[in-house]
């Protein structure tokens, strides 16, 4: 596939960067700064900003799919209002590209720990997160009214970490994975394999899941 790759040098973005290439995949890795990516013969890196909508439906045309792995940056102090921002110009771009296949990667504060209680809301959830955690929860929410993209929408469980490709995991759905009594947890270069999976061989078109040990 040629696979449009947004955020590409990001913590999960080098992981699904790498094991798209691996499979043998065409990857345009969309980053403010392309100098941060490898040099690879399948890998065409390109600058491109996730706030404008127009520009980047440009650079998506000719893909077969789009891969949101964008994220403004934990940093930011504005970091949900950019990430909104972000999301509707990319779900914008893509309509406008004419690509169909969007997979948005999101995270695990939208899981439910209990019927109409989300991972987020409770009180456990750390504050240093609840802004950007925020933003992705809206992220699902927008795409969830989309109706002309075949999108999927995964979200890592509680703990996303460094780690070996094992290249086995669960899937699940809306609910947060439990390892027993505590948070499943899953390696970034697993994530991204779950995600590279859910390209090849669709199995969430329009859904959001999971993915945990």
């Amino acid at each position: 596939m040629k696979i449009a790759l947004i955020g590409a040098s990001g913590f999960v973005g080098t992981a699904v960067l790498q094991e798209a290439l691996n499979r043998g995949h065409q990857v345009s890795g969309i980053v403010r700064q392309p100098e941060k990516l490898p040099r690879h013969p399948a890998l065409t890196a390109v600058t491109g900003d996730a706030y404008d909508a127009e520009a980047l439906a440009g650079t998506l045309e000719g893909h077969d799919a789009v891969i949101h792995a964008f994220n403004p940056g934990w940093g930011q102090a504005d970091i949900r209002e950019r990430f909104i921002q972000g999301t509707r110009a990319i779900y914008a771009a893509t309509r406008q590209a004419g690509i169909r296949r969007l997979l948005v990667v999101g995270g695990a504060g939208s899981l439910y720990v209990a019927p109409d209680l989300q991972l987020i809301d409770t009180p456990e959830f750390p504050a240093e997160y609840k802004e950007g955690a925020e933003g992705a929860r809206q992220a699902l929410n927008l795409i969830r009214e989309e109706s002309t993209l075949d999108w999927s929408f995964i979200s890592p469980p509680a703990l996303l970490q460094p780690g070996e490709r094992r290249g086995q995991f669960r899937l699940g759905g809306d609910q947060l994975l439990m390892d027993g009594a505590a948070p499943a947890s899953i390696s970034v270069a697993d994530l991204a394999v779950a995600i590279i999976d859910e390209l090849e061989q669709p199995q969430h078109i329009r859904q959001r899941f999971t993915v945990g040990y």
